[in-house]
């Protein structure tokens, strides 16, 4: 699917998001034409998906994080899409994520602080339909967070 070129391309394009056409070209060792054929056709093609600004949400003064790991009352025929429509609508949810075992969603949420944490816990998360069991897992720190891929 991808060749040498290709990897070339995505390791520089990871490492400097930012560089020109010209400037990943030159770093990838290959052509402005052929660096830019070769970005729109991974694109197409879904491997690149979305260039993105990453923003530091503890920057704007977010100091708590915390996951939450669902269990779903599943006798419900509908509980997964009932509950991932409602939990969509928290804009403090910054991710979803659904498994199959003993946990059935995880949420990945923030807080300014943990008055604000426990106000949203009890009228926003308490309130999300079809929970049979929630358990927090307060984040104390991030020990590596990275998006990029070994290509």
């Amino acid at each position: 699917m991808l060749d040498d070129t290709d990897r070339r391309i995505l390791r520089q394009f990871q490492a400097d998001p930012r560089l020109t056409t010209a400037g990943l070209a030159e770093r990838a060792g290959v052509t402005p034409a052929t660096c830019w054929r070769r970005l729109e056709r991974m694109q197409e093609a879904g491997i690149i998906r979305a260039q993105e600004a990453v923003i530091d949400w503890a920057a704007l003064g977010y100091t708590v994080e915390v996951s939450l790991r669902f269990t779903l009352d599943k006798t419900q025929p509908r509980a997964f899409d009932e509950f991932i429509t409602a939990a969509r609508e928290i804009p403090e949810v910054l991710e979803i994520q659904t498994f199959l075992g003993r946990v059935d969603v995880r949420l990945a949420v923030i807080a300014r602080d943990m008055g604000h944490y426990q106000q949203l816990y009890r009228d926003r998360i308490l309130t999300l339909p079809h929970i049979a069991e929630i358990e927090p897992l307060m984040h104390l720190s991030r020990v590596k967070s990275d998006e990029v891929l070994p290509v």
